[in-house]
């Protein structure tokens, strides 16, 4: 039952349109909101830069960067859940390993705590929402609850 549950939360979590990666230049949000046919709405903070893409189909996504020009965190909330290989990148296999050492339980977020990521993901269908960041990727003097 287990195994059939963290099959089914790794391909639901597969299937959805692609977002900016973790840990890539922020050239990403244009493509992004080309894929997504969607609206980007920058602003600036503090020691980041969100960029907020709402796509037609009801999703949004936010993408934080630092002032080097590195995605640093992403968050997401909408209808569906995102494409957690696309979104994640080179971390997809950190969120790999989590849920081979710990599947998911049903009801519950999902929670990822690594060295190299953070992610919670939580919701059911056509209500889901989450983020992620690498934390060392965060900028000085940000702090890592900014990603939301």
């Amino acid at each position: 039952m287990k195994t059939t549950l963290g099959i089914f939360v790794t391909l639901l979590l597969a299937v959805a349109p692609a977002w900016a990666t973790l840990g890539e230049y922020e050239s990403s949000v244009s493509v992004d909101r080309q894929y997504l046919r969607g609206e980007v709405r920058q602003q600036a903070m503090s020691g980041y830069t969100v960029h907020r893409i709402a796509a037609a189909n009801g999703v949004t996504v936010r993408e934080y960067v630092s002032p080097k020009g590195i995605v640093f965190g992403v968050a997401w909330t909408g209808q569906f859940a995102p494409n957690m290989q696309q979104l994640l990148g080179s971390y997809f296999s950190d969120l790999e390993q989590a849920q081979r050492a710990t599947p998911p339980r049903r009801g519950r977020p999902l929670v990822v705590k690594t060295d190299r990521l953070v992610l919670v993901s939580a919701g059911h269908m056509r209500g889901f929402h989450g983020h992620a960041y690498a934390p060392d990727l965060l900028p000085t003097n940000v702090s890592a609850e900014v990603v939301r």
